[in-house]
């Protein structure tokens, strides 16, 4: 929950649409693409695939299980860098996002690095995909904590994987939300409920106009989603805080990642 934006911003809690979080969320990502790669292009890599700011790497965690051959969507592939990792391991990646300007960085990435991404501007709760179209669908901190009709986005992970297929996703884990976030000491001093799942909004003062949006829910709620869409739930990681890691991205850090969780991952298969 931090403000990507230059302009003056209050901040509310309260309910949104999915087409309010949609109309904010894709400018702001839009308007943050350039320095998001700037800031973070390199610990991301152009062809990587980190599920969090702890590091933790695909390679290490294996969650999507061997790739090799199969059909994979990103959803919210931002830059395309998961999905060019996915086609260096032999798999056949895909990406959507929400912003355009995210998607003209994977392009000028594809062009740098050799490895293309075929990409299209689209969002989780519509996948401009057939039925039974892949193999296997993930999200690495991509898209799904700010959207609003979250069953409608499983329900289409669901459509669009075959009898059997992968999900998986990684999103800020929902203890977090009872934080404050900042990555020092104030951000280990619970301040608002857990079970709070009022999202929290960004408006401009300016214009009035939403200008970010972002979505809680607690882990019992993921269970239930992904369960009433057809999923077995394999794996749920809370990556550690590796020692060695001193790099500050958001309200992540050090000091925080010590003690609790930032990061959880879900593994899911669809029940054939």
């Amino acid at each position: 929950m931090e403000n990507h934006l230059p302009q003056r911003v209050r901040v509310e809690r309260r309910a949104v649409t999915e087409d309010e979080s949609r109309r904010a969320n894709g400018p702001d990502w839009d308007r943050y693409a350039d320095e998001y790669q700037a800031t973070h292009g390199e610990f991301l890599g152009d062809a990587g695939f980190v599920w969090g700011p702890e590091g933790l790497t695909e390679a290490r965690a294996r969650v999507l299980g061997d790739v090799a051959d199969r059909d994979v969507l990103e959803v919210g592939s931002g830059a395309g860098q998961c999905s060019r990792w996915v086609r260096a391991q032999g798999g056949r990646g895909y990406g959507l996002d929400l912003s355009f300007r995210q998607l003209q960085h994977s392009r000028r990435i594809d062009l740098d690095s050799g490895i293309a991404v075929p990409s299209v501007l689209g969002t989780a709760t519509a996948l401009p995909f057939a039925d039974a179209s892949f193999d296997v669908v993930f999200s690495s901190f991509g898209a799904l904590q700010f959207v609003s009709d979250i069953a409608d986005a499983v329900v289409e992970t669901a459509r669009v994987l075959r009898p059997g297929g992968r999900f998986a996703f990684s999103i800020t884990h929902p203890t977090r939300w009872m934080f404050p976030d900042d990555p020092g000491e104030a951000g280990l001093v619970a301040t608002q409920s857990y079970w709070d799942r009022t999202p929290y909004v960004e408006v401009d003062d300016a214009s009035g106009t939403v200008s970010y949006v972002e979505h809680h829910r607690t882990l019992g709620d993921w269970v239930a989603l992904l369960a009433g869409a057809g999923f077995v739930i394999t794996d749920l990681l809370e990556p550690e805080w590796p020692e060695d890691h001193d790099r500050v991205w958001g309200g992540w850090s050090a000091v925080r990642g010590r003690f609790t969780p930032g990061t959880a991952i879900f593994g899911a298969d669809l029940r054939a």
